[in-house]
């Protein structure tokens, strides 16, 4: 018996083979595309993310965001309309010449450290200072019972810069004179400080200080800032309690620099207790407070706030006169 042969295959494939492979490579091709599509979106994404990110370490600045804020806490209470115009102006006109600028919260801005003596405002306003400008690099915190009275001193030339830093800091010298057993590091490096202030025969002296934009700034202030250090009672409150905190809490002492009085808070009255004549204001310091004037009732903050303007105008015109 004879079986038909199975037909022979045909060398044309049906059309419906050839139209299905055309779909096969079609679909490989899309799904090649969008494979392409994710990694090329990917790297740009990638790319976009590098270029954001800080340069050396540092967050990149705005143009024009100026280096220094200069921070005075107003006494609106307490001052005339007339004495907070003259200090402000005294602020701002430093300011224009180094392109700086100038926060003057009030105290009354602050109605949390009620219950605590009025002079604790300056540590919130810091802190609110350090919101309102992030980019800048230093802070200012000057008393409104002070006058800047050589504007042409720039601070970082002036005490700022590391290696100049490292030069007029005080070291291994007692934080609280004249024999406190916590000493002031020997060992310190000009670019590792954060907090830059001077002392007198009493004590550290938070009148005039700069500080360091940062984390530890925050940490700093929150810190001062503790409603257990508030609740102490200290004698000279913010004052008593920064001289706690930094003999008591290494972090602190370890980021602070104190220098010679003379460069940053000199005062217009001899105060044997406070350094006597040693710390009484010359011709070509940077600045004078009129210090204590606004807790002695037989002191008039504003008058003497005068009579330095004064002797600043006078020096302004001897300049004249010699450049003339």
């Amino acid at each position: 018996m004879h079986f038909a042969y199975p037909p022979r295959k045909s060398s044309h494939p049906p059309a419906y083979l050839a139209r299905g492979q055309s779909r096969s490579l079609s679909y490989n091709q899309r799904r090649q595309l969008k494979i392409g599509a994710i990694i090329l979106c990917s790297l740009v994404f990638i790319i976009l993310i590098l270029s954001r990110l800080p340069t050396n370490g540092a967050e990149r600045i705005p143009p024009g965001t100026p280096e220094v804020v200069i921070v005075t806490l107003i006494d609106e209470e307490n001052m005339s309309k007339d004495y907070i115009a003259k200090v402000q102006e005294n602020r701002k006109d430093y300011a224009a010449r180094h392109g700086y600028t100038t926060f003057f919260p009030t105290i009354s801005s602050y109605p949390s450290i009620a219950d605590s003596p009025r002079s604790w405002s300056l540590v919130p306003a810091l802190r609110h200072a350090l919101t309102l400008y992030p980019h800048s690099t230093y802070f200012f915190a000057l008393s409104p019972h002070a006058l800047i009275m050589n504007p042409t001193l720039n601070l970082r030339n002036h005490i700022l810069s590391p290696k100049i830093l490292e030069k007029i800091m005080l070291k291994d010298t007692p934080v609280v004179p004249p024999d406190s057993v916590i000493r002031t590091f020997g060992n310190l490096k000009g670019d590792r400080i954060d907090l830059i202030l001077t002392q007198d025969g009493e004590g550290l002296s938070p009148g005039s200080f700069v500080l360091k934009n940062g984390e530890w700034a925050k940490f700093f202030l929150d810190t001062w800032f503790d409603p257990l250090y508030r609740s102490y009672n200290f004698q000279k409150a913010e004052a008593h309690a920064l001289e706690h905190i930094v003999q008591w809490h290494p972090t602190i002492l370890t980021k602070m620099a104190l220098i010679p009085q003379r460069l940053l808070n000199t005062y217009n009255i001899d105060i044997a207790s406070r350094g006597g004549s040693k710390a009484v204001y010359k011709e070509g310091d940077f600045v004078v407070r009129m210090v204590g004037c606004e807790t002695d009732a037989s002191r008039n903050c504003e008058r003497e706030f005068e009579d330095m303007r004064d002797v600043k105008g006078a020096q302004i015109m001897r300049e004249a006169v010699k450049g003339g």
